[in-house]
């Protein structure tokens, strides 16, 4: 039996124990309380509620070898043509009439949107990390040619107009032409630079990307692009439809042996320039509608739009490597003075210049006698 000092020197450590098991069982109490409520409120939670990433993995792997392999071809092409209609232009000083000197200017414009697709296919593959300067420039390049190739191709259109439709005041004011072809061409240049002012402006690096728009569903999107719709594929598509209508009207009632062919030309400058803007202004339209809305929450429907901008406006590019074939390569006497220059830099023999020369230098005086885009192929 114990004795009374043995117990009084087991009780403080009975209380000890007691008061630690207590301690315990509360604490165990009080997380399994917890743990009950995080459970409940797990449970009980909405996953509706919360906003669903879109994955575009599908479209940045489709963009890896679309973008580079469709700029890459637009930019050699583009690069070439336009470099042959310059170097023709200053070698045989062709510089004679109004669509020579918008011509020109037109390959220059070409020649500098050629130059910009380099950066929008790494824009588009990788990281933008070039800083900031460079992105304004290339955005700013890209919309200034872009601008002042629409408004000249107009002008071009409206310059056939007056000298196939309108010969003999045409040719009165023949003096008169170069002067208003250089003012105009420099008010071009003037206007697509104030046009592309806004994009200049809010051009930023945004999600490691250089763009002009903070989200798909920002309101300045919308503007800029409704002016360019309008700006750049509507009024020149206006002003193109009646000046060659017209033109080919003129041409139907004209006795000359090259009348068919001449409108087999034009008919092929309206198809090109159709089939090239039409999709991608389209497919801009409808962008532009849907983030006025407010953008889309359908995944997969912002990916197909995604698809379809890429693809209709890598052949929306394709314009500034075609434009020398349509517009100057199909002149006879500029097609002429291609070869010769191509003889002359060692390009060609001289046996196969003659070859392609001989017999095709025919006159085309009533169609367009001093242009170097004659209607005649």
């Amino acid at each position: 039996m114990p004795s009374v000092t043995d117990l009084q020197r087991l009780l403080p450590t009975g209380l000890i124990w007691l008061m630690n098991f207590k301690s315990c069982l509360s604490q165990h109490g009080e997380n399994a309380t917890a743990m009950n409520y995080v459970d409940y409120n797990f449970s009980s939670a909405d996953y509706d509620d919360f906003p669903q990433l879109c994955v575009k993995e599908s479209n940045r792997q489709f963009r890896l070898w679309f973008m580079p392999t469709f700029y890459s071809i637009i930019c050699l092409l583009g690069l070439a043509g336009n470099l042959l209609v310059i170097l023709t232009f200053f070698f045989f000083k062709r510089l004679k009439t109004m669509t020579d000197v918008y011509l020109l200017n037109l390959s220059f414009a070409d020649l500098l949107f050629a130059l910009t697709l380099p950066f929008w296919a790494a824009n588009s593959m990788v990281q933008w990390g070039l800083g900031l300067l460079v992105c304004k420039a290339m955005h700013a390049i890209y919309k200034v040619s872009f601008y002042s190739s629409m408004f000249l191709l107009s002008f071009i259109s409206v310059d056939r107009y007056f000298s196939i439709t309108k010969a003999i005041s045409a040719h009165r004011h023949r003096s008169q032409a170069m002067f208003i072809s250089k003012v105009s061409s420099a008010v071009i240049w003037v206007m697509a630079l104030i046009f592309s002012m806004p994009e200049m402006c809010y051009t930023t690096i945004t999600n490691n990307t250089c763009t002009p728009y903070s989200s798909s569903s920002d309101r300045l999107r919308v503007s800029i692009q409704a002016s360019q719709i309008v700006l750049a594929f509507a009024l020149p598509l206006l002003i193109m439809s009646f000046c060659y209508s017209r033109i080919v009207q003129t041409l139907c009632q004209a006795r000359n042996f090259e009348r068919n062919k001449a409108i087999k030309v034009i008919l092929a400058v309206v198809a090109v320039f159709l089939v090239c803007q039409t999709p991608y202004n389209l497919v801009l339209f409808w962008t532009t509608v849907v983030t006025a809305k407010g953008g889309t929450k359908n995944c997969s429907y912002d990916n197909n739009l995604l698809y379809a901008t890429d693809v209709t406006q890598c052949v929306a590019f394709l314009r500034c490597c075609l434009n020398p074939f349509v517009y100057a390569f199909i002149g006879v006497k500029f097609r002429h003075d291609l070869l010769k220059l191509l003889k002359d830099l060692g390009c060609m023999s001289q046996e196969r210049f003659f070859r392609y020369t001989c017999g095709s230098r025919r006159s085309s005086a009533a169609i367009d006698s001093e242009s170097t885009t004659t209607f005649s192929p």
